[in-house]
């Protein structure tokens, strides 16, 4: 029931979306022309009251960046389930971890020097790239007697970050002035820029990982018990967190190459999921997954008309409800952990 709903407010989120903009196009105008192209050749939906420019409105602009939004949201928050998972907290996500910020120092590079300074790989290349270098550092000063520690793993994710974030602001501080803005937009993260091709690389990434996730539940659910236990139940550990870390990192860097720096919807969602539904990754990740979804194609509508006709980057609208959020958890202390054995 859970999942039907927050599919029902996912449809409803998309239409509403379509239909707010500068041109002008109503509710039920938007879902015919959405359909119209969908569902091409039914006469109700071409009876020649709708113009050439509303239509271009909705589905080369409007549509597009509601699903990505929604695509970005879904695999931020599955990415974030993953990371809690292999470290044990709650209070871990991709954000946190530094593997965003990774992402953003490749997607800077190309921004401001040019393709030629990172190989000459495009900015959705760059960003992916950073986020597994991300990984990778993280992964090996993690690394305590050949195991992979979750604690270090916090503590390693979080001064690279503050590393990888300085890097970014060097880089903004000491390039052109006509790149500031293209620079900090990206930072802070937007969906603004989303077309029908853009969305096929973080579509790809987020059904692969769902895929590989999908076939490591009873793992995941035995890891939550503890390194010990899941080793007596016959999991590998070393190995599932490699290539949990692995698929989060892949997945982040795709959702971050086209969407920029968005943080918190993999602290705040997983979690609220997992309150809501339990921590059996059977139930928690469907949840999380359509309601990452919603939430940021939520953050996205409210982007557009909040201080209309400005818009405001998603990564602020997310900082407001995800950094209290993760105050709030770490004053819980030891309840948020047990919200995590739930």
């Amino acid at each position: 029931m859970l999942c039907g709903a927050l599919v029902a407010v996912i449809l409803g989120l998309v239409v509403a979306s379509s239909a707010v903009g500068p041109v002008e196009v109503g509710v039920v105008d938007a879902a015919r022309i959405v359909l119209g192209h969908l569902v091409p050749g039914m006469p109700w939906m071409t009876d020649g009251s709708l113009t050439q420019l509303q239509d271009q409105a909705v589905w080369n602009f409007r549509l597009p960046r509601t699903l990505l939004a929604g695509v970005a949201g879904a695999g931020l928050a599955l990415a974030g389930a993953i990371m809690q998972v292999i470290v044990r907290n709650p209070l871990a996500e991709p954000y946190i971890l530094g593997v965003s910020s990774g992402a953003s120092v490749g997607a800077v590079l190309v921004i401001v020097a040019g393709s030629t300074a990172v190989a000459g790989l495009s900015l959705s290349a760059a960003a992916f790239v950073g986020a597994l270098g991300a990984s990778v550092l993280v992964a090996l000063f993690a690394r305590q007697r050949g195991q992979l520690s979750p604690t270090r793993m916090i503590l390693s994710g979080v001064a690279l970050g503050t590393l990888f974030s300085a890097i970014t602001s060097y880089l903004t501080v000491t390039t052109d002035a006509q790149n500031v803005v293209s620079v900090l937009f990206f930072l802070l993260g937007s969906v603004s820029a989303a077309t029908m091709q853009s969305l096929i690389g973080p579509a790809i990434a987020l059904v692969v990982a769902c895929v590989v996730v999908g076939t490591q539940v009873r793992p995941m659910n035995a890891l939550l018990t503890g390194d010990e236990s899941a080793t007596a139940l016959g999991v590998n550990v070393a190995r599932l967190r490699g290539l949990l870390l692995l698929v989060a990192s892949l997945l982040t860097g795709a959702i971050v190459s086209v969407s920029g720096g968005i943080g918190f919807v993999g602290l705040v969602i997983p979690h609220v999921a997992r309150i809501l539904v339990g921590a059996d990754h059977r139930r928690m990740l469907p949840v999380a997954l359509l309601g990452g979804a919603a939430f940021l194609m939520l953050a996205d509508l409210l982007a557009r008309t909040v201080a209309a006709p400005t818009e405001i980057p998603l990564g602020i609208l997310t900082a407001f409800v995800g950094a209290p959020f993760f105050l709030w958890l770490m004053r819980r202390g030891s309840a948020a952990r047990a919200g995590f054995d739930r």
